[in-house]
């Protein structure tokens, strides 16, 4: 810069003194401009960079908004070895922009083969690097990365050695570790954000040949604290992946509410299709605002000051357009767990001050489900049919052409609505206790949202299968909000156990996204046909661990593998997830790994520590799992106590036990609350269960695992199945053989035999119901044993447990 400066200056005096010399105008312009080019060049050949960060500057705040975090962190004289996520092909530009000091990078020596790009890179003090050319060049590049760390100069290097083409942080490579070794240079940790899904990442499938999604691209290029030189690679790769969070975290400001997106959908295509089910005909995205915002003002009057309003409807089009009305009139929704019980749905409308819930008088007749005390019911199919058409049409109308703020306005809003504000509060399942509240704001739902497109690089083409209930976190934030807001389509089914219909609708609207858990997976095994998943492309499964057994029964039916994922309500929900490999001549990213729920979702991070000292663990040791992302909640509604407890120095802890390995796969171990405490020792549920299925060789649900109270040992074992009682001494014996220890074998007569094991309605196991009937059949087990797999007094089966409706 100061050359080009030079060259100005030079130029200006120039034609100063032709000036008092007497010569013409044009003499002057031409000597000037001779003098300004010959700075030009003089500076573009012995400081290159500082006149590409002058055009860079110029793009930083036109094409793209440049934001730089944390630039103190970058040493202002001495080596360095940057470390950033490979997301484009400006990621080193943007570094560039971002710093004062020249940086070499280390680049694939087959760019130095194209003419102009080879001749830059040489002028940038670049070092070519290549697996192709063999062991020596690649030792020399990192010789040479050395030596100028040695030299004092900043040396960038990209860990994950190709461009991510899954969106994910891929695996770090371990040559940063070859270069720092031996040597006091530090290690900073780099992040790039919001570079994913501009024209020069991979985001749609294809560089460059996409329209960039808008103009100014914000972008954030955040460094971190120093590392020591000795810092294993793991250990550089989550403080990137931290990073990554924290920018994510930064986004808010920016963000717009859901609705927002949604609208901004509707205007770009209003006739594409965006919720169906098997009763009502196809409804496009025009016709779904045009109902949401008129049902959101026929509301008006009998919610009215009303801020959080019940819905108490099954997964359909009607429930999804409730979620959008108060949505729009800046309410927040509180969607009922209606196969919970009496009990639970009153707790959740005393703690949320529920006066009003939006129902449906055919729905609570068919499903035999009381109101909770003291809400009002307000029966929507009623209130949309007697919609005029003019209010449809207006509400048509509003959604096309007026400000968002005026459509808020006319839903009833008192205020602009903002990403903080609340948009539901979710109970929790109650399998472990009373249901919480928790409480997800816009900007919670919508750091999910972009984390799934980025995930699973879906399209406008793809179709949902919407059986997960919206009082279900995954079925409210991936069947509701996520089609709504990117273009997709869901098409809802009520009832999930419906193995036929299900089979039918997917066949029918060609869905290519199912969402499930594997219990659900094992039951649409028995009815459903190959050819009705023909269209599936994407099958992922949750809130239960997925057997290899089941993943390879339902992959040899379909010809299609469940990947699994991993999420909590508290997290809007997705926090892990498995995704397709990306693999290409010369590339190979991997999306999953056997028996692990996947990677980080982005934006997410993740630590597993010690359970009692909260120390962080290395690699593959099993620990308790924190989550920090702008994902986690805004705390338990009313219970500042059990916040408190749950967000430690803002990080969410689930209660859940995992391993996560030094390339971020994760896989989950065992619920901390599903332990038992046995003679002083601790003995893992899930562990059992997972024994149990594989000597039973059994593909669907078949055991559940419960503790009961033990006057000798504090707790006892006891098992609720569904297979033959007299195969428990087969069973009792793999066991053994397998290896566990005599701790976590459960007596023989403490399993008790079952019809079905009891589900909740979001198709996951009722943990509160297994004890239950562990309770009913073994409470005096210790004293009469014959009677394990019988009713006490009765002599017959126990043949209890629920199925959703």
């Amino acid at each position: 810069n100061v050359l080009v400066y030079a060259g100005i200056g030079a130029g200006a005096a120039s034609a100063a003194l032709l000036a008092q010399l007497g010569l013409s105008t044009r003499a002057i312009f031409v000597v000037a401009g001779v003098a300004l080019l010959a700075g030009g060049a003089a500076a573009t050949v012995r400081a290159p960079q500082a006149l590409v960060r002058l055009v860079l500057f110029l793009l930083t705040h036109t094409v793209y908004r440049l934001r730089v975090h944390g630039r103190a962190h970058v040493p202002e004289s001495g080596g360095a070895l940057l470390v950033p996520n490979h997301v484009s092909f400006i990621d080193g530009l943007l570094v560039i922009a971002s710093l004062d000091r020249p940086v070499r990078f280390l680049v694939d020596a087959s760019f130095f083969e194209r003419p102009l790009l080879g001749r830059a890179l040489q002028w940038f003090g670049a070092i070519p690097i290549s697996s192709a050319g063999g062991p020596k060049m690649i030792l020399r590049a990192f010789r040479d990365a050395g030596r100028h760390l040695d030299d004092g100069h900043l040396v960038c290097i990209f860990a994950e050695g190709q461009i991510t083409r899954n969106g994910l942080l891929n695996p770090f490579r371990r040559g940063l570790e070859r270069i720092v070794k031996g040597r006091s240079a530090p290690i900073v940790p780099v992040h790039l954000d919001g570079v994913w899904g501009s024209i020069f990442s991979y985001s749609g499938g294809r560089f460059v040949r996409k329209l960039p999604e808008r103009v100014p691209y914000p972008v954030q290029v955040s460094f971190g604290p120093p590392l020591p030189s000795t810092t294993p690679i793991h250990a550089v790769r989550r403080a990137v992946m931290e990073l990554g969070s924290e920018a994510w975290c930064a986004r808010r400001p920016s963000r717009r509410p859901l609705h927002h997106a949604f609208l901004a959908q509707v205007r770009r295509a209003p006739w594409r299709l965006l919720f169906a089910d098997a009763k009502t005909k196809k409804v496009s995205r025009l016709r779904a605002a045009a109902g949401a915002i008129a049902l959101a003002r026929a509301l008006r009057q009998p919610l009215g000051d009303a801020r959080n309003v019940g819905i108490l409807l099954p997964s359909s089009i009607g429930a999804a357009l409730c979620n959008l009305a108060l949505a729009l009139s800046g309410r927040t929704s509180v969607n009922l767990n209606f196969t919970a019980g009496k009990a639970a749905l009153d707790s959740a409308a005393r703690q949320a001050g529920l006066r009003h819930v939006l129902t449906s008088a055919e729905f609570l007749a068919k499903a035999k489900v009381d109101l909770p005390e003291g809400a009002q019911p307000l029966f929507v199919d009623e209130l949309l049919a007697r919609l005029p058409a003019g209010e449809r049409i207006r509400g048509a109308l509003l959604a096309l052409f007026a400000p968002k703020r005026w459509i808020e306005q006319a839903c009833g809003a008192a205020r602009p609505v903002t990403p903080d504000d609340l948009v539901t509060v979710l109970f929790s399942s109650g399998s472990t206790g009373e249901p919480k509240g928790v409480m997800l704001s816009h900007f919670n739902v919508d750091a999910n949202v972009a984390a799934l497109v980025q995930s699973f690089r879906t399209t406008s083409d793809d179709r949902l299968l919407g059986i997960l209930p919206l009082f279900h976190s995954f079925g409210f934030t991936a069947t509701l909000w996520f089609p709504a807001c990117q273009g997709l389509s869901t098409v809802f089914h009520p009832n999930p156990i419906d193995a036929a219909a299900v089979g039918a609708l997917v066949e029918r609207h060609r869905v290519t996204f199912l969402l499930a858990t594997p219990t659900l997976l094992s039951i649409w095994m028995r009815r459903v046909t190959p050819a009705q998943f023909g269209s599936l492309r994407l099958v992922l499964t949750g809130a239960e661990k997925l057997s290899e057994a089941a993943a390879n029964a339902f992959h040899d039916q379909f010809g299609i593998r469940p990947l699994e994922g991993y999420g909590a309500t508290e997290c809007a929900p997705l926090i892990a997830a498995s995704t397709h490999d990306f693999r290409a001549p010369g590339f190979w990213q991997p999306g999953w790994r056997r028996g692990s729920v996947g990677q980080p979702a982005p934006g997410v991070a993740l630590r597993i520590v010690h359970p009692e000292t909260f120390a962080l663990l290395d690699p593959g040791e099993e620990g308790l799992l924190l989550v920090r992302g702008p994902n986690v909640m805004e705390g338990y509604l009313g219970r500042p106590d059990l916040t408190e407890k749950a967000l430690r120095d803002g990080w969410y802890v689930t209660g859940d036990l995992a391993r996560l390995d030094g390339d971020g796969f994760l896989t989950l171990t065992d619920r901390l609350a599903r332990f038992s405490k046995i003679g002083g020792e601790m003995v893992p549920h899930g562990r059992i269960e997972e024994e149990l299925h594989k000597a039973a060789g059994a593909v669907t649900p078949t055991f559940a695992v419960t503790a009961l109270p033990d006057a000798k040992k504090g707790e006892r074992l006891a098992v609720i199945h569904t297979t033959a009682p007299e195969r428990v001494p087969e069973l009792l014996a793999k066991l053994a053989a397998a290896g566990l220890p005599n701790l976590f074998l459960p007596r023989a007569d403490h399993f008790v035999q079952v019809a079905a094991l009891p589900l909740l309605g979001t198709g996951k196991m009722d943990l509160r119901g297994v004890k239950k009937l562990a309770e009913a059949a073994l409470t005096d087990a210790a004293a009469e044993p014959a009677v394990a797999a019988t009713a006490p007094g009765t002599g017959r089966p126990v043949t209890g447990g629920a199925t959703p409706s």
